[in-house]
């Protein structure tokens, strides 16, 4: 009989004291009416959500809604807020505005802009995604303070959450930037995440471990596959 020790590979075992952080996307949001900006929130684009984007929020509710929860996060626009509503309605959960976590500032092309660069090929936005920098763009955010505040909001939620699960209602661009920090990669290697999708960290005592990247289940129904049958899907339309 042998006496030669085994070892067989096992799940994921965080230790104790871990968080869990569920990043949701927002819903989708109104569309853009050229010559119409957006309402502003503290220089930032802010509107509400769409009609499908309510609907995302629901489903989004309903799956989160089984989870073992204990805190909700949003941003300092609306678009959080909304989203999270149908959960909060539901669970009765605490919320907690955490400012660190809202989008890239786009400067000049805030409020709506970005969205008709994107649809008219304008050529900053190619030099964006070429250079991975949103400070291309006029009078952006510098890439660093964003990436810094985003590192700041989530150890800020990791610290008050020791040992347990919560969901923050976020934006493109601060999962992307989360997950690049996390990650070591490019500054737009994650700037794919659907609205209403799920990714998710876990916060451990020396560092933070991705787990999950734009998880949509609960859209599947809804048409949320058509980047995969020949559609076309902009995911960087924030």
């Amino acid at each position: 009989m042998s006496s030669s020790r085994v070892f067989p590979q096992r799940r994921f075992a965080p230790p104790s004291g871990a968080t869990v952080i569920l990043l949701a996307r927002h819903g989708a949001s109104a569309a853009f009416v050229e010559g119409e900006p957006f309402p502003m929130h503290e220089g930032q684009g802010d509107p509400p959500l769409s009609e499908e984007g309510r609907e995302q929020a629901e489903r989004l509710a309903v799956r989160l809604a089984s989870l073992d929860l204990t805190r909700v996060y949003v941003t300092t626009l609306r678009r959080t807020h909304e989203t999270a509503a149908p959960l909060l309605s539901r669970t009765g959960l605490p919320v907690v505005v955490e400012p660190d976590l809202r989008e890239v500032h786009l400067g000049d092309w805030d409020g709506g802009e970005y969205r008709r660069r994107i649809a008219d090929g304008d050529p900053l936005i190619r030099r964006s995604f070429e250079e991975g920098r949103w400070s291309v763009l006029p009078n952006a955010e510098d890439d660093a303070a964003f990436a810094d505040r985003v590192q700041r909001g989530l150890r800020r939620i990791a610290d008050a959450n020791r040992g347990s699960a919560v969901v923050a209602f976020v934006h493109g661009g601060v999962i992307a930037a989360a997950f690049a920090g996390v990650t070591g990669a490019g500054a737009f290697a994650f700037l794919g995440a659907d609205n209403a999708s799920l990714s998710e960290l876990w916060a451990l005592p020396d560092r933070f471990v991705a787990r999950r990247f734009n998880d949509t289940t609960h859209l599947d129904d809804l048409g949320w596959t058509a980047a995969l049958t020949g559609s076309e899907v902009s995911a960087t339309e924030r």
